[in-house]
């Protein structure tokens, strides 16, 4: 036969090892995973319930979802085995503290800029609207300002 003909049959059982492969080895890290399951851990099954794990059996695990409350699942319907700090985490909402070395955080933005209280008001934008007669002042503030002998767009020249 001609090896190009065959080519294709190699890719594909190729392929096939590959996959089976890869799902033989999730079986495996899974078995382990359900395997260093104790009385006392916490677990979440695969239909999403978090409870702690009271019994363990060769095929089956008895589980307290609820103080006082117990049921018994199959040791393949458990989808994770978590660790104490996240398993108080989800079910509790325990909180783990945060070490931030005494840091405060202002509740507004005014402590951030640096300027003290009589600083911050000179530097508050007027927000007001302008009447006929601020208008003339400012006119007049701003001709003052031209009147040192010089015509608008004339530069000093040297």
């Amino acid at each position: 036969m001609n090896p190009v003909t065959l080519l294709p049959f190699i890719v594909l059982i190729g392929a096939m090892f590959l996959m089976t492969r890869s799902a033989k080895k999730k079986q495996a890290a899974a078995a382990a995973m359900r395997n260093e399951m104790q009385p006392g851990t916490g677990v979440r099954t695969i239909g999403g319930m978090y409870a702690t794990v009271k019994e363990l059996h060769d095929d089956t695990v008895l589980l307290e979802v609820a103080p006082g409350v117990h049921a018994i699942y199959a040791k393949n319907a458990i989808g994770a085995v978590l660790d104490d700090a996240e398993y108080n985490r989800i079910v509790h909402g325990d909180t783990p503290e945060l070490d931030v070395d005494g840091a405060v955080v202002p509740d507004d933005a005014s402590s951030l800029t640096g300027l003290d209280d009589a600083e911050a008001d000179d530097a508050k934008t007027d927000l007001v609207k302008k009447t006929d007669s601020d208008k003339g002042d400012e006119a007049e503030a701003e001709g003052d300002k031209k009147s040192d002998g010089k015509a608008d767009g004339e530069a000093d020249a040297k």
